[in-house]
């Protein structure tokens, strides 16, 4: 097995699980709140682990405007939205439309790339969209709506993390010798700057709001940017410096199976009936996109 497909198992465990810590925060303080505390905390990991144990890279400007303009879609904005669906969907509902990126980077690879649409990508298009009717089902049984909102805000959250993705492995191609931790260093300072910009809109009160928890509550939120962020995205960066886009990304669905069982396990919420058929449809449709 390549090693790829340890790195990113192991990137979606550490996420999966610190989902459950990200979502208490963000419906405790705000998304917003939320993800500019594990990019900040994420930003001070990677850089003293390269002040420790590495030395920094010369890359060209080029290359890391491409790694700070990732940053800034897919770690700032784009997890804003994620973490917001969190809330509204649950981590594991939000994974699963995810689960789409495959597909949206097939897309972008045949407008960028000039690369053929495989007949599996377009059956597992069929399955996602079948995954995405049985999901809006089951929040209109739940509460008499189709839960519209949460998940267009999960794919638009998703829609930006794809073109993070694709931004960072350009950069990785122009910068071959450069680490995976100098590279989520100019990513989360990418990230970092969309609070700042938000800060003169609309203070985030970030260190009052942290001084505020109890010391078990920044315990937790330390605990789950270290997890989340910092060793997940030393994960994937890795994998992502190597791998097939399309099967990484493929790689996803087990952050999905991850999230649901750590929901169940510390939120105590039963798995439904139609989330197993979703979840049926879900596999279907990433069996289709990795073995046709």
């Amino acid at each position: 097995m390549e090693s790829y497909i340890f790195l990113g198992l192991g990137a979606n465990f550490c996420f999966a699980l610190a989902t459950i810590i990200f979502t208490h925060f963000s419906n405790k303080v705000s998304s917003e709140w939320m993800n500019c505390a594990k990019a900040s905390i994420a930003f001070v990991c990677f850089l003293f682990f390269i002040l420790s144990f590495e030395k920094f890279y010369a890359i060209s400007n080029f290359a890391v405007a491409l790694f700070f303009i990732s940053g800034f879609i897919g770690l700032g904005v784009g997890d804003i939205f994620l973490l917001k669906s969190f809330s509204i969907l649950g981590p594991g509902r939000t994974l699963m439309l995810f689960g789409f990126q495959p597909v949206f980077l097939g897309l972008m690879g045949k407008v960028l790339f000039n690369q053929e649409m495989e007949i599996g990508k377009i059956i597992s298009i069929l399955f996602f969209i079948c995954c995405l009717i049985t999901l809006s089902f089951e929040s209109f049984r739940k509460d008499k709506s189709w839960g519209a909102k949460g998940m267009a805000i999960a794919l638009l959250g998703m829609s930006l993390d794809s073109v993070g993705v694709l931004l960072t492995r350009h950069a990785f191609d122009l910068s071959p010798g450069m680490s995976a931790m100098q590279g989520n260093l100019y990513r989360c300072l990418g990230a970092i700057s969309v609070f700042v910009i938000m800060s003169f809109f609309r203070p985030l009160n970030f260190f009052t709001t942290f001084k505020s928890f109890t010391v078990k509550e920044k315990s937790f939120t330390i605990f789950g940017s270290i997890l989340g962020t910092f060793l997940s995205l030393s994960l994937y960066l890795r994998a992502l410096q190597t791998a097939h886009l399309g099967t990484l990304s493929g790689i996803n669905i087990t952050g999905t199976l991850f999230s649901s069982l750590f929901e169940s396990i510390f939120l105590k919420r039963k798995p439904t009936l139609s989330l197993f058929v979703a979840l049926g449809f879900f596999l279907c449709g990433m069996w289709a996109l990795i073995y046709f």
